[in-house]
C-alpha cells in the first residue's frame, strides 16, 4: 500500500482522490487550507484511521514554509498537487492587469514548485516516486483554438512548463513526474454543464498513475490515458 499525498483535498477531484485512495487501503495525507471548516474530509477521518487532514494554503508563503514540519519525516509514495484556481472569468482581451494575473500564477504555477521543493527530502523517501500536477487542456497551447482566458491559461501552460523540467531533473533520481488533464468534471470550477462526474475522471487519472513508469517523463496526460499536445 501507498502512502498518498493530496494537495486541494477538501472537495471536487482532490476530495476524490482521497475518498478512492482511502478505498483502496492506501493511507492518505489531505490538505486544505481550513481543517476546522473542512467537513467532508473530518467525516473521512473520523472513519478511517489512514487518513490525515493537514493545513496548507498555497497561496501563503508562510504556510508553505511551515508544511513540511507538518510532514516531519513520513515517507511520501505518490504526491498529487490539485490545488488550483481559475481566476477572473471575464480575462479577455483589453480586460487582463496585472492584480487579476499575478494571484492565479502564484497559486497555479509558483507554488506547485516551491511546494516540491520543500517536500522533497520525503518524496525521496517514498518507494514509488510519482509526482502528479492537475493542469488543463486549456494549458495546451496546441489545443488553443478559442483564444481569451488569458490568465488561467497561461497559469496553467507555465505549471506545464514547470512540471517537465522536474521531471527531466529528478528522473536520474527514479522520479516520474506528469500533468494530468482532469477533464471537463461537474465541480465548483467545472460547472453542473460539465461531461464528466469526479468519480469517472479520478478512476481514470488513478490508472493513469498506476500505470507511470520512466517512459513518461513529464508526459501530459488526458484522464483517459491520452496524450494531450503541449
Amino acid at each position: 500500500m501507498a502512502t498518498v499525498l493530496v494537495i486541494g483535498g477538501n472537495r471536487g477531484i482532490g476530495l476524490e482522490f482521497v475518498k478512492q485512495y482511502l478505498a483502496r487501503g492506501d493511507t492518505v495525507i489531505a490538505t486544505c487550507r481550513d481543517v476546522s471548516s473542512a467537513d467532508n474530509l473530518n467525516q473521512l477521518q473520523a472513519d478511517n484511521d489512514n487518513l490525515s487532514v493537514l493545513t496548507l494554503d498555497v497561496a501563503s508563503d508562510e504556510s508553505l514554509l511551515a508544511f513540511p514540519q507538518q510532514l516531519g519525516d513520513t515517507a511520501v509514495d505518490i504526491f498529487i498537487n490539485n490545488a488550483g484556481v481559475y481566476g477572473p472569468r471575464d480575462s479577455v482581451f483589453g480586460n487582463v492587469d496585472e492584480n487579476n494575473w499575478l494571484p492565479v500564477l502564484r497559486v497555479n504555477s509558483i507554488a506547485p514548485m516551491l511546494l516540491t521543493q520543500g517536500i522533497i527530502d520525503n518524496l525521496r523517501k517514498g518507494q514509488d516516486k510519482k509526482l502528479l500536477y492537475v493542469t488543463s487542456k486549456m494549458g495546451s497551447i496546441d489545443d488553443n483554438k478559442g483564444g481569451g482566458s488569458y490568465v488561467y491559461r497561461s497559469s496553467k501552460a507555465a505549471l506545464n512548463a514547470v512540471v517537465k523540467s522536474i521531471a527531466v531533473d529528478l528522473s536520474a533520481e527514479g522520479f516520474t513526474a506528469a500533468v494530468l488533464h482532469p477533464g471537463w468534471v461537474q465541480t465548483d470550477m467545472g460547472g453542473p454543464n460539465a461531461l464528466i462526474d469526479t468519480q469517472t475522471s479520478v478512476s481514470g487519472m488513478m490508472s493513469v498513475i498506476d500505470n507511470l513508469d520512466g517512459s513518461h517523463v513529464g508526459s501530459f496526460f488526458n484522464y483517459d490515458g491520452n496524450i494531450i499536445p503541449w
